[in-house]
């Protein structure tokens, strides 16, 4: 079950903790007593003995803002202080809202704006912020307002990260890296308390930092890629979400390396936004399940 538009009155709901026999079996006996209809449901257990367990349902529910907190409730008793699990809901109604943060590159934000105008992302965008002004234009040609805070690599950021951390400040629910070459501090990742996707131009854990098409042209690598992965404040070493790879030769220039490399860019970034935004995404350790 792929879809990527909004869901009315459908919800999903993602346990995780320590696998133990009866896990399935109680939380669809909670989602069944409270008149949800189960349409779709993965599971994951490292190790059935005594590993992490983790299950992604999604349930229908006629009037789901009416049977919330009874399911909520629900829950909190069979999943929460019987079985120890952690668990969350999710309103599939309800779009995410999403900031975006770039630079110069417009290929990655200007495919997300336009994939969330044709309703192929289940977001809202708030706003847009760069640290440069060269967007500003194409940005405001899909009605998003934008903001320019400057800030250059090497200079202090405290100021910027203050400025933007004001923007954010109560208005989204995600931040995605469209491209925006900047460090961010840890400080700020903190302040901000929202998860935070980039988008890597290399197959991580390969040429990390800065420049990594001119340095795989110089190892004559035979293949370039694209790492989705949610913002630590190690550069580049947060737990990945999706990956591809194209292939290249040694015929191909380092402008024929940018050019391909930015469609696979594009694609694996629209992929992890989505996957986040329908709640397919569960971080463990420096690592992710993905259903």
């Amino acid at each position: 079950m792929r879809h990527t538009g909004l869901l009315r009155d459908h919800a999903s709901l993602v346990v995780h903790g320590d696998d133990r026999q009866g896990i399935v079996a109680a939380v669809a006996a909670v989602l069944s007593k409270h008149g949800a209809n189960i349409v779709a449901l993965d599971q994951y257990s490292d190790d059935p003995e005594g590993g992490a367990f983790f299950q992604r349902t999604v349930i229908h529910v006629p009037d789901l803002q009416a049977a919330l907190p009874a399911l909520e409730e629900g829950l909190s008793t069979s999943a929460g202080a019987e079985l120890g699990l952690a668990w969350r809901f999710r309103d599939l109604s309800a779009p995410l809202r999403v900031a975006i943060l770039a630079s110069k590159s417009d290929h990655c934000l200007l495919d997300l704006l336009w994939r969330q105008r044709r309703g192929e992302l289940p977001i809202t965008v708030p706003m847009v912020i760069s640290n440069h002004s060269d967007v500003a234009e194409d940005v405001r040609f899909f009605g998003i307002p934008f903001f320019h805070v400057p800030g250059a690599p090497g200079q202090d950021k405290t100021e910027s990260e203050n400025q933007i951390a004001k923007l954010l400040a109560d208005n989204v629910d995600l931040v995605v890296l469209a491209r925006y070459m900047q460090i961010l501090s840890g400080t700020f990742l903190k302040e901000i308390d929202v998860p935070v996707i980039n988008i890597h131009h290399s197959f991580l854990p390969a040429f990390i930092g800065a420049a990594p098409y001119k340095r795989a042209r110089e190892r004559g690598v035979k293949l370039i890629g694209s790492t989705a992965h949610y913002v630590t404040e190690d550069l580049d070493e947060g737990p990945i979400i999706e990956q591809d790879v194209v292939r290249i030769s040694h015929e191909d220039s380092l402008e024929e390396m940018v050019r391909r490399g930015a469609n696979v860019e594009r694609e694996v970034l629209a992929r992890a936004v989505l996957w986040h935004c329908q709640d397919r995404v569960v971080r463990w350790e420096n690592r992710t399940i993905v259903f």
